[in-house]
């Protein structure tokens, strides 16, 4: 039997191994339809000269396209949905990815089926040169553009002076990601909430506490299925991650009720035949859950985190369902491990990298702490202002993957991990270790 050809927007070589680690990739070619770099990069109009490319690429190749995933955010997941649509894959309909993708037009649709379940919304212009741009959410609540992506020109505001200063840094930026979001609503025929409000546009939401999640999920035929709940934990006093976490140490009801919401969502949406995640808060005093935003793709961060606790990598679903198969999974739990995470490795101070940890001392932890990945996001000479698409608040330096066997085990390995990790970061006044 030939093998199957999957092609993959977003492609890297650290997610490619992960895929070729399921059980059935024997059966299967990945295939670079457009790389990670260059889906970040574009040249010019990124959504038309990226989907020029690929079809280029796939009218070229020589053999059967069997299947086109994604498992990167905007645009890998917009260029996909186009991409099944033209040649008649299974995937997700495109007006369905932008109600995931335009964070307006979510809310909207979110305010339709569970309107106690997200936070007061406005949209507003940051070119408004009017001094609150009409904005009449009372601080504190956060601001960022209608789309984006990990965080990225997400500002929290307490003050009126916070909001002039991330208003002023939002206009610098928000072109890179904004205008070919615009030039692609201008050749699509999209609903009318996109054309009033295209990519320049901001939201203000009201601030949400608690703790935080992710729910995994995906949809087969219209049938919405759930396969894990993974804790986001924050850095002390920030807004920024500093480990994914799995399982959940949330409530079992909590957990089911959190499933509840986000399967009328899923369902209003007209979202199938891919995967999701859905992220939320729970306020553990109000009991209240609300939700944050939803991603039209499985969390390739969480990868690591299933494979080790439940025997596959969620990547596998994904596969399965561009292949119009109903996903089969493995009972739950039933990894080597009992617990995972996957840590971000931050410093909160812009700088200049004058040392990272080298292969000697990365092999030496490989070593001591079996089935451990560590990916480093810097390297020497790097100057921190210059990386791509980081929060607003911090840098990450290195993702480290770890799996255990209880909270524990965990937290014990990854600051012995942490401990031989040499960065060093030059400051304006000094030289620290972070």
């Amino acid at each position: 039997m030939s093998k199957k050809n999957i092609f993959i927007v977003g492609y890297d070589d650290f997610n490619v191994r992960i895929l070729e680690s399921i059980p059935e990739a024997k059966d299967y070619n990945f295939i670079s339809l457009l790389s990670f770099g260059e889906i970040r990069a574009g040249d010019g109009k990124p959504i038309d000269s990226l989907l020029k490319k690929a079809i280029k690429r796939i009218e070229s190749f020589d053999g059967n396209v069997d299947a086109i995933i994604a498992y990167w955010d905007y645009p890998a997941t917009l260029l996909a949905s186009i991409l099944t649509e033209k040649y008649g894959l299974p995937g997700v309909p495109v007006e369905s990815i932008l109600k995931c993708e335009h964070k307006y037009l979510s809310r909207i649709e979110q305010k339709k089926v569970i309107p106690d379940n997200i936070p007061i919304f406005e949209v507003f212009d940051p070119f408004n040169d009017d001094y609150m741009s009409g904005i009449t959410i009372i601080p504190p609540y956060w601001i960022k553009p209608i789309k984006s992506f990990s965080s990225f020109l997400a500002y929290r505001i307490n003050s009126d002076l916070d909001f002039i200063d991330a208003r002023e840094e939002i206009r610098r930026h928000i072109g890179q990601v904004a205008e070919p979001f615009e030039d692609f609503i201008q050749q699509y025929n999209m609903p009318k909430e996109l054309t009033v409000n295209k990519g320049k546009t901001c939201i203000a939401e009201s601030l949400l506490s608690g703790s935080m999640c992710t729910l995994e999920g995906y949809v087969y035929n219209n049938e919405v299925y759930f396969y894990g709940i993974v804790d986001s934990i924050r850095e002390t006093d920030s807004s920024s991650f500093s480990r994914y976490e799995y399982p959940s140490k949330l409530p079992e009801d909590v957990q089911k009720n959190i499933e509840k919401i986000a399967e009328k969502v899923i369902r209003h949406i007209g979202y199938n035949n891919n995967t999701f995640n859905i992220e939320f808060f729970y306020n553990q005093t109000s009991k209240k859950i609300t939700l944050l935003e939803i991603n039209p793709r499985h969390s390739q961060s969480h990868a690591f985190l299933f494979e080790k606790v439940d025997g596959v990598a969620n990547h596998k679903i994904q596969v399965e369902l561009a292949l119009g198969k109903k996903p089969e999974l493995p009972e739950k739990g039933s990894g080597k491990y009992k617990k995972a995470a996957k840590f971000m490795t931050r410093t909160f101070e812009d700088g200049f990298i004058t040392k990272v940890p080298n292969y000697r001392e990365l092999r030496k932890l490989s070593k001591e702490h079996k089935d451990v990945l560590i990916k480093l996001l810097v390297k020497e000479g790097t100057s921190l202002s210059q990386l791509n698409y980081q929060d607003s608040y911090s840098y990450e330096l290195a993702n480290i993957y770890i799996p255990a066997m209880d909270e524990n085990d965990l937290l014990e390995k990854y600051h012995k991990i942490i401990g031989g990790m040499k960065f060093k970061v030059a400051y304006e006044n000094d030289i620290n270790i972070v």
